[in-house]
């Protein structure tokens, strides 16, 4: 994503989310000004987990244990009792990925439906996923504190209902409505933790961490990325039911190239620790839009990119790049060495002269705002489609206080990129045209 937005101010207008829905309008990077009115719908906690769908959850879910340094740590699956579908959580940190497939082909019996501990999973529409999708991201789940509440609270401002309340147990409750495409927004609320408590969801049985751990250090899920074909409706729908407040924005003339382009918005909960950019194509543009490459192969909106944070991504890096050729991610390729001779100029006051060596040698971008640093690097797409990629960061700066006194670090710090865009637009442009050439040779061969 783009750069953060010029700081905060208190004379900006606030951009409520009732203002989003009326009078959404696309002023760009250099007009927005941003403004927090803190007026979610429902208290918002968090990230809680990330469900793909797929074909084949065990040999998918063990790419991502082993690229990114996740463990297994809980399972329902026919081991478990769990005859309908192969649930595999995997977990670094508070970053949670669930990958979920399918058993059967067709549905259970009532009797066996039971046993399965996410009541909105369905065979048929996970079928369907799959073959219109491929591997995706199914459903972002955030933290509640009500997860019946957050629910009537979504649809009453405008929200299309995927998947009514219900009961997990043992003080876990869950809901769904629709985000965009066939994502959804999974609300999740549970007591907090205790020793008799389910480390994930009640139904899941846990699974001991390895020992030695293979982790490469990642943290946390910091923001999920969208892809829609109009940003417009998107944004007005999410921020009515939602209360999100837009946190930056970004036009084609703010990070495009003179090939292609898109234009983003970044929604925010309160805390602004839940944040969702939504990008939609540039048309008219040499090239078409990357954007609209991955609406063309995901068969319409989709989750584009997850950005992981780690608190080292020169050790992080380092550890998934060692794996890369031997099952794990590629990444995209580096900037050219002129891109770390300016970085000097821009964040040599930051950086130390080692750090900027690292970043180099291991083609990590940089870029920075008013506030923080932010360091960057983008995996190759993660599946058969150009479609679905990671992005591994770590923000620098931006440490505040809270009331107690502990100190956090402030959602965004460093922005989302804006300066590297036209770098990571170039590699992906470079990769479809390889891609294209490749298909056209084939064509000529038939």
């Amino acid at each position: 994503m783009g750069q953060a937005t010029p700081a905060e101010t208190e004379s900006a207008v606030p951009a409520s989310a009732a203002s989003i829905e009326k009078d959404f309008k696309l002023v760009g990077y250099s007009n927005f000004l941003r403004f927090n009115p803190r007026n979610d719908r429902f208290p918002v906690l968090g990230f809680h987990h990330i469900e793909f769908w797929c074909g084949d959850a065990i040999n998918t879910a063990g790419r991502f244990s082993f690229g990114l340094g996740m463990h297994l740590a809980a399972r329902s699956d026919l081991s478990t009792g769990n005859p309908i579908h192969s649930s595999l959580l995997l977990r670094s940190a508070s970053l949670q990925f669930l990958f979920s497939a399918p058993i059967t082909s067709s549905d259970p019996p009532l009797s066996s439906q039971s046993q399965s501990p996410l009541p909105s999973f369905s065979l048929k529409a996970c079928h369907r996923f799959t073959k219109v999708h491929g591997l995706g991201v199914r459903a972002i789940a955030i933290r509640v504190s009500d997860a019946f509440s957050a629910f009537q609270l979504s649809v009453s401002h405008g929200a299309r209902p995927a998947f009514p309340p219900a009961d997990l147990g043992l003080g876990f409750s869950l809901s769904e409505v629709e985000l965009y495409g066939d994502v959804v927004l999974r609300f999740i609320s549970h007591p907090n933790p205790s020793p008799d408590s389910p480390s994930f969801l009640p139904g899941f049985e846990d699974v001991p961490a390895p020992s030695p751990s293979f982790e490469c250090g990642i943290r946390r899920l910091d923001h999920a990325v969208g892809n829609v074909d109009d940003l417009a409706s998107a944004v007005k729908y999410i921020a009515a039911f939602t209360g999100f407040h837009e946190f930056a924005e970004f036009t084609a003339e703010d990070i495009g190239t003179t090939e292609s382009g898109l234009n983003s918005v970044v929604l925010a909960n309160n805390e602004e620790t839940v944040l969702i950019p939504i990008n939609e194509p540039v048309h008219g543009t040499k090239r078409r839009s990357q954007i609209q490459t991955y609406l063309d192969h995901n068969g319409g909106a989709g989750v584009q990119h997850l950005a992981l944070a780690t608190d080292d991504v020169f050790q992080t890096l380092r550890e998934m790049k060692a794996r890369s050729t031997a099952g794990g991610f590629e990444f995209m390729p580096p900037p050219p060495p002129t891109y770390y001779v300016n970085l000097r100029r821009r964040a040599g006051d930051v950086l130390t002269e080692e750090q900027i060596k690292q970043s180099e040698d291991l083609g990590i971008l940089v870029d920075r705002d008013d506030q923080g640093i932010l360091l960057q690097i983008f995996t190759r797409p993660v599946g058969d489609r150009p479609t679905l990629f990671l992005e591994i960061i770590q923000r620098i700066g931006c440490i505040m206080k809270d009331e107690e006194g502990k100190e956090y670090q402030k959602g965004g710090c460093g922005g989302f990129g804006k300066g590297n865009f036209s770098e990571l637009f170039k590699s992906i442009e470079d990769y479809e045209k390889a891609l294209d050439a490749k298909q056209q040779i084939t064509a000529a061969q038939a």
